[in-house]
């Protein structure tokens, strides 16, 4: 007491004022307690329990009990996955009980799906669906890269970095040997003729994959690989918005996979090596390598860092008859290999006017351009000056550019390797260039003649045309063809045009009706699509000099004109059909789906024009019956199965007819024009068939916090087609029919969880899937189909490996001795398996064997997006486990005879018995072509990879006080952020072949890393 009366005076009225205001505060505020329990009487735990309008907070006890303390003229907001918000005003309560109703909204969503829309609840087919506004901040330009690793059973590849260049997408599996593997992609319902390269993703509100037959088998003979469906932006009813989307960046190049290339001191130390070993005398260049340093990184100099730019528009405006959106986009990639880049110009226009409750029209109008400059990065060296492998293999000793600021035309022989031009300056001059300009357009007119019933006819047309050119100076060159400046005959040019267009019609006319608790739709339509395209390509050479590139300026101009009825230059095609499909349900528990597409096609033969393609399917809602107890466990189960046949008509056209093609043939010394033929007419071709069984299930937990979908299908593709071996005296060596069958199979796996939903929100999703295939049929008597480096045969894998098994090297001689020889094999060399034990190697079928699949075991993705107080973070990531890759550019950069620059590995080789290295190279003395030449298990590595595709962080001001950050997010991204694999390349996903010729890497366009900062404004 008497401390406290040393405090001064005019202290002591604050202090009283202050305890004053804490007594009075503490009096408003009083302790409630309640409970939350959901509609069937179960307790809630977990729930958040929020003071309206403040971070104060509760969560509900295990037995769904609360306490908080709250003002009295607090309101509490209680909210819990699956359930709707409640609002409970405290007034004078001091226990309050709370009921939470099912929030049935996802179950109730409703997806696109073939010619229509369902309740998500009611898809009894295998469809997955993905809104992509959580895609919006991956700094790509294309759709593909932002599915990667969101969709079970989808496979999207990127097989090269090249600015502009499709991905590849696989919908369980690739289905065909030649007919072609990739999905149907439909776009506002329009069949697209190409891939997804050229759409903008900013104009997308949602994409539905479909998987099995029967949700598919409603586009018929182009369905058996999957079909993607697309869904536009439109404005929603009642609003208005402008948006403004930018993201700018820097793309580099990731090299902690790629394999490390000696540099300067190393290769001089090599070929000094080599020079002694084979009793020769050393190059005065080599004699001293310590005096080299690193020399010329010649990948580092071809490449660079290089930025990425996008902007996007969108406005949208929805009245009581009229409603618009508008969608307009700018995308620029200076791509990280020099003189590559990639531009797009993109604008869409949704719209639609209402006359009165019957009648509603639309139209929808989507045009694009796009630029881009592509140097011929990817490849084998000696089939072009495919510049990144050429560069990796090229003399580290030679500058890219001299002392005094020059830039050398080439690499010479005077370096001890292979002549070559200076990389550097041949990808900057060589020109090649491609424009195109497409438009996407369709229109519609909806009409209800009575209740229940809706008539809707659509016309569409896709137009595209694109311009190329190329031009290669006499400085360029290629290996072994070094470039002179004054040889003006290595001039060479061309210019390539092509012009596109398809069209469709399509009238459908769809019932919808519910009768008590029996609800059923109805569809039948008829469809019409064509197709045209014509292609002229012009070269040219003879040009004076550098100066003019364009090919005008050659005085030897070679054409290929579009001449009627040469299917090389002029394409058409056309396809009638019509489709019929019911939904059936009783009382949204036990629901049936049948639907048949009848198609006749003009790429088939006279005999065999229609085909049928049906599917059924049918579903149960068990969570539905009253026998199945209620409880906090499972909130939903739906079992589900299906059957259907689908087909591929990408044979080509006129593949059924016997072509005639010109011919020159020699008669009385003179060489004159004719035609002949050039194949045999087969009325009986048809498109491939695929007959699938799927079962699926889904069941939610925890009140839909936890989701997990499965999928087990069986798919079987009969009339493969094929070209068939017949007898030569029939003037030809094959002919294109109808033969082979082969079996698909796997397991699909999506979870989706939401680990906490309060102030603090983190949800995941994980997907993987597992597909396996084996042949049944093949060709004639079932003869195997071979590959330059594969076999497919009756009960194995697709396009396995197929080689000589890699046994090592002879380390010494009493090996040597003791072990099966090839020919040409020495002490020191490599060192194949015997594997018919005839005790001789041998580089064919007698010691050939499968070695390797480049097919993966499993595939997965994975998504983890976080929230708190506005800040998020989303990690994207995707996998693969068990493939092969066969990696060409060892070949080369493992040559032993030192004609190129090899990898670092090559220093441990073996030299001696005393000295024999790590076992993974021979000696460079004798016969080094088989190590270099053959296919064997060497050239074979694990392909498994974990890549980060994408890390962002982002913050949001829609909880600012300032009016004018309302809208605002800002957020910063990378892509591609790290690749966890053992493959020594720059890109796991590499593949340069397609169906049964896939997991090849012949060196490809490097796919960069990127780094952006990005704004996102609603107005």
């Amino acid at each position: 007491m008497q401390k406290l009366l040393l405090i001064p005076k005019k202290y002591c009225l604050s202090l009283l004022l202050l305890f004053f205001v804490v007594a009075l505060a503490s009096a408003q505020n009083k302790t409630i307690t309640g409970n939350v329990k959901d509609n069937s009487g179960q307790n809630i735990p977990g729930a958040n329990v929020i003071i309206k309008g403040s971070n104060v907070g509760a969560s509900t006890s295990f037995d769904g009990d609360f306490t908080i303390s709250a003002p009295s003229n607090a309101t509490l907001v209680i909210s819990f996955v699956g359930y709707q918000d409640k609002e409970v005003n405290v007034g004078d309560k001091t226990n309050v009980k709370v009921v939470l109703e099912s929030n049935t909204k996802s179950l109730e969503e409703v997806v696109v799906v073939a010619y229509g829309t369902q309740r998500k609840k009611n898809v009894t087919g295998a469809v997955q669906t993905l809104n992509v506004t959580g895609l919006r901040d991956l700094p790509v330009p294309q759709l593909g890269q932002k599915l990667q690793g969101k969709l079970a059973g989808v496979q999207i590849t990127q097989n090269t970095g090249t600015p502009g260049a499709a991905l590849t997408i696989r919908i369980r599996g690739a289905a065909s040997i030649s007919a072609g593997s990739d999905p149907l992609y439909v776009v506002d319902g329009f069949p697209l003729q190409g891939n997804l390269a050229n759409i903008n993703p900013d104009e997308i509100e949602s994409i539905s994959v479909l998987k099995d037959a029967s949700s598919t088998s409603l586009y018929g003979s182009r369905a058996s690989n999957g079909v993607v469906l697309i869904t536009t932006k439109r404005a929603k009813s009642g609003k208005s918005q402008l948006s403004l989307s930018v993201y700018t960046g820097m793309q580099s190049v990731p090299t902690e996979n790629m394999t490390e290339m000696m540099n300067a001191r190393e290769f001089a130390q090599f070929k000094k090596e080599v020079a002694l070993e084979r009793g020769q005398s050393v190059p005065e260049m080599y004699a001293n390598p310590e005096q080299y340093g690193e020399g010329t990184d010649w990948f580092k100099a071809v490449t660079r860092d290089a930025p990425i730019t996008n902007y996007s528009l969108s406005f949208s405006s929805s009245g009581d008859k009229f409603s618009t959106s508008v969608v307009g986009g700018y995308n620029k990639v200076e791509g990280v290999l020099l003189n590559s880049s990639y531009d797009r110009i993109s604008l869409r226009m949704n719209s639609e006017y209402k006359f009165n409750d019957r009648v509603k029209v639309g139209a929808n109008v989507a045009p694009t351009y796009s630029h881009s400059k592509a140097p011929q990065s990817d490849g084998i060296w000696y089939n072009s000056p495919s510049i990144v492998q050429s560069a990796l293999l090229t003399n580290p000793l030679a500058p890219y550019i001299n002392e005094d600021g020059t830039i050398p035309l080439s690499v010479g022989w005077e370096y001890g390797t292979a002549a070559s031009p200076n990389w550097y300056n041949q990808v900057k001059i060589v020109k090649n260039t491609s424009s195109n300009l497409g438009l996407l357009t369709n229109a519609f007119v909806e009409i209800k003649p009575i209740k229940d019933l809706t008539f809707k006819s659509t016309v569409g047309a896709d137009m595209g045309s694109s311009v190329s050119d190329f031009f290669s100076p006499s400085t360029a060159g290629s290996i072994f063809n070094p470039p002179n400046e004054a040889d003006a005959t290595r001039i060479n040019g061309s210019h390539s045009n092509q012009f596109a267009y398809s069209w469709l019609w399509e009238n459908t006319l769809a019932y919808d009706k519910s009768i008590g608790d029996h609800n059923f739709d109805v569809l039948a339509g008829y469809t019409i699509q064509a197709a045209h395209s014509e292609s002229g390509y012009f070269s040219g050479t003879g040009y004076p000099d550098n100066r003019i590139e364009s090919l005008s300026a050659a005085t030897v101009i070679t054409k290929s004109t579009n001449v009627p009825g040469n299917p090389e230059w002029i394409q058409d095609w056309s396809l009638a059909s019509m489709v019929a499909r019911v939904n059936y349900n009783y009382k949204n528990k036990y629901i049936f789906s049948g639907a048949i597409r009848r198609d006749g096609s003009s790429r088939f033969g006279a005999d065999n024009k229609w085909g049928n393609f049906p599917s059924a399917s049918v579903g149960w809602v068990a969570s539905e019956e009253s026998f199945i107890p209620k409880n906090d466990v499972v909130s939903f189960i739906k079992i589900r199965g299906s059957y259907g046949v689908t087909g591929n008509n990408n044979i080509g056209n006129y593949t059924q007819y016997a072509n005639i093609v010109p011919t020159n043939n020699p008669f009385n010394n003179q060489l004159l024009n004719g035609s002949s033929l050039a194949g045999l007419n087969n009325t009986d071709l048809g498109w491939e068939t695929s007959t699938q069984a799927d079962a699926g299930l889904d069941v939610n937990f925890f009140h839909d916090r936890i989701r997990i979908n499965y999928d087990y299908y069986k798919k079987v593709t009969d009339n493969l087609l094929y070209a068939v071996d017949i007898p030569i005296s029939s003037g030809f060596f094959n002919y294109t029919t109808n033969i082979g069958k082969i079996e698909f199979w796997g397991h699909e796996f999506s979870l989706s969880t939401v680990n906490f939903d309060g102030k603090f929100k983190w949800i995941t999703d994980f997907n993987i899937s597992f597909n396996k295939n084996k042949a049944l049929e093949l060709g004639t008597a079932n003869a195997s189909i071979y590959g330059d480096r594969t076999i497919t045969k009756v009960g194995e894998p697709l396009g396995q490996f197929y080689g000589l098994v890699w046994d090592g090297i002879y380390e010494t001689q009493a090996e040597y001795d003791a072990s099966p020889k090839h020919e040409g094999a020495s002490l020191g060399s490599v060192k194949f398996k015997d594997v018919n034990g005839d005790g001789i190697v041998t580089n064919d079928s007698r010691d050939q064997t499968i070695i390797g699949n480049s097919a993966p075991k499993y595939s997965f993705g994975f998504t983890s997006t976080m929230n708190y107080e506005g800040f998020d973070l989303s990690i994207v990531c995707q996998g693969a486990v068990g493939n092969k890759i066969f990696n060409t550019i060892q070949q080369f950069n493992a040559n032993l005879d030192g004609a190129f620059n090899v990898n670092t590995d090559v220093a441990n080789r073996w030299k001696s018995e005393a000295d024999p290295g790590d076992g993974k190279y021979g000696t460079v003395v004798g016969n080094t072509g088989p190590e270099r030449d053959w296919t064997h298990s060497s050239f074979l590595y694990d392909g498994s990879y974990l890549t980060i595709k994408n890390i962002t962080f982002g913050y949001s001001f829609n909880d600012s006080n300032v009016s004018a950050l309302k809208g605002l997010r800002v957020f910063t991204s990378i892509q591609q952020a790290y690749v966890f694999t053992k493959y020594p390349g720059n890109n796991p996903e590499v593949s340069a072949g397609s169906g049964m010729f896939t997991g090849v890497d012949n060196t490809t366009y490097p796919v960069p890393r990127t780094f952006a900062l990005g704004v996102n404004y609603n107005f």
